[in-house]
């Protein structure tokens, strides 16, 4: 983990996963100050928005924190000059391959690009192309998700890449134990985002919350593609109306491709902004039965509110209890 920390500047390599709606000023800045590293969730926001919640992050804590940008947001290279107008430290690129130039622009305000990998062969190509660490996430993760477990990844890739790289793995992991093993494994840091959505520093809704608390790993389900045409990502998300509505909206969005009044990248962004209305009915408006409750594999492991430092001193204690048994063994 020492490899880790120093690329994030941070006491511990623990990142939160970007959250939309729950990885904010208030939670990012509580993981941060309690030796974690936290990430804003840019998501669907605008130049505008993002310039504030980083200056609001700013003002909760003085240690290093990261930007989360969707590779296919219509202003990417807007958001990256924010990050660099405010010297963010790490920018991390999400949803897809970078568009040409995105990581030589974030490189160029002397930012860290961190990218998540898939699969073994674009990991090698991201490298290639300029990322200085790799996020490997499983399909056991909250939210967009690909369709490989992440001990699978683990397997494939650390032992190809996890030497002369920077890795970190993430999707489904709510305890120090499979951190422990990890690292073992050659992993620099973990990614959680589901063992943080419900800490007490979290803005999340308390009906979010609950919905969390009640729930085990088999009702976080990914959703299902209706129209092969449309490229849209599965999402992980507790089961409910909402997941419904969403089969609902991906055949309108198919009718309106073949009227011609949407093209294939208005289609997905139709797509993208139906999951940021949904996540947000359920995350701050509370709306259980009808939003979006992104939600990994792991949210059975979540049984009450803690705040951020007690999940995190949680975390290395087992991790530390495990690695010093494998010593002893």
């Amino acid at each position: 983990m020492a490899r880790g920390t120093e690329f994030l500047g941070s006491e511990w390599a623990i990142l939160c996963g970007a959250m939309s709606w729950v990885s904010e000023r208030n939670l990012v800045a509580a993981i941060s100050n309690a030796g974690g590293f936290g990430v804003i969730a840019c998501g669907a926001m605008t130049p505008e928005l993002l310039d504030t919640e980083i200056a609001a992050t700013k003002a909760l804590t003085g240690k290093p924190f990261g930007v989360n940008l969707i590779t296919m947001h219509p202003m990417l290279f807007d958001l990256i000059a924010v990050c660099a107008k405010h010297a963010v430290g790490h920018v991390v690129l999400a949803g897809g391959i970078p568009p040409k130039g995105s990581v030589e622009a974030i490189k160029a305000s002397g930012a860290k690009v961190i990218c998540f990998a898939p699969t073994l062969a674009l990991g090698k190509k991201l490298l290639r192309s300029g990322a200085d660490a790799l996020v490997i996430e499983g399909s056991e993760a909250g939210g967009h998700i690909g369709p490989v477990s992440t001990s699978v990844l683990a397997q494939e890739i650390l032992p190809e890449l996890a030497q002369d790289n920077l890795v970190f793995v993430a999707g489904g992991i709510a305890r120090g134990e499979a951190m422990a093993g990890y690292l073992e494994m050659g992993a620099c840091g973990a990614q959680l985002g589901t063992r943080f959505a419900c800490a007490t520093e979290s803005i999340a809704h308390p009906d979010f919350k609950k919905a969390f608390f009640r729930a085990s790993a088999r009702d976080a389900v990914a959703s299902v593609q209706v129209d092969p045409r449309l490229p849209v990502i599965p999402v992980r998300a507790l089961k409910n109306k909402g997941s419904e509505e969403f089969t609902a909206k991906q055949i309108a969005v198919a009718r309106m491709l073949d009227e011609g009044s949407v093209d294939m990248n208005a289609a997905q962004l139709e797509i993208e902004h139906f999951w940021a209305g949904a996540l947000r009915r359920a995350v701050i408006d509370g709306d259980v039965e009808r939003g979006s409750i992104m939600a990994g594999q792991s949210v059975g492991m979540v049984t009450k509110e803690e705040p951020v430092a007690e999940i995190i001193a949680t975390l290395l204690a087992e991790c530390e209890q495990a690695l010093a048994r494998r010593k002893a063994a």
